[in-house]
Parts: C-alpha cells; structure tokens; sequence
C-alpha cells in the first residue's frame, strides 16, 4: 500500500513562491510515476504535473508551464511541486498522485494513490 503525505501549502501574495513536498510511504515509490493536481472550490480536480519514474521526463498542463516545476528526490521516497510567480487562480488544494502505470495520462481515474491535499491561497 501506498501512503501520500503532503505539506507545504499556505497563504501567499500574488507573485509569491511555494514549495510543497509529498513524502511516500513507499517501498518501491521509484518504481512509480507522481504528480500533482488541484482542486478550486466549487470545481473538479484538475492535472497539474507529472515526473516519470527516473525523473527525466516531465509533463505541465498549460496555465502552470514556466512558473512551475516538479522534481523527485528517489532516495528520499518524496516529490517537489516548486510554485513561482503564483497567481490568485492557482488557489486550489493540492493533491499528490502516484501511478503504478507509465503511460502519460492526465485522467484523474488512473492515479491509484492520492494524498489528503494541501490548501494553497494566493491573495491579490
């Protein structure tokens, strides 16, 4: 079994950073692919990013490309959601995803595994 922990959502100004991190309890967490989507309130949770398994291959959906960037430490079982240049549209909760599967999909059905999500405000 799979276990996502998130954490470093908060409250930010427009034009702010973020990091948040999601530690895996995971014995094989670099045999899964990981992401990030989010959830504004009164919306559906939308894909945010994707890392393949070794970290070379990385996906974005369009609004967050450039201003945001995922990364994974295997040795320390945990991926990275670095958050630049934010704006009050990125206000959603943060969830961690994992994927036993390695095919590119944004389908929120095929990520097994999710964290209980982090709460990211950016104010104007």
């Amino acid at each position: 079994q799979v276990q996502l922990v998130e954490s470093g959502g908060g409250l930010v100004q427009a034009g702010g950073s973020l990091r948040l991190s999601c530690a895996a309890s995971a014995p094989t967490f670099s045999s899964l692919a990981m992401g990030w989507f989010r959830q504004a309130p009164g919306k559906g949770r939308d894909f945010v990013a994707r890392i393949s398994r070794s970290g070379v291959t990385t996906y974005y959906t369009d609004s967050v490309r450039g201003r945001f960037t995922i990364s994974r430490d295997n040795t320390k079982n945990t991926v990275y959601l670095q958050m630049n240049s934010l704006k009050p549209e990125d206000t959603a909760v943060y969830f961690c995803v994992a994927d036993r599967g390695q095919i590119y999909t944004r389908s929120t059905a095929a990520y097994e595994y999710w964290g209980q999500g982090t709460q990211v405000t950016v104010s104007s």
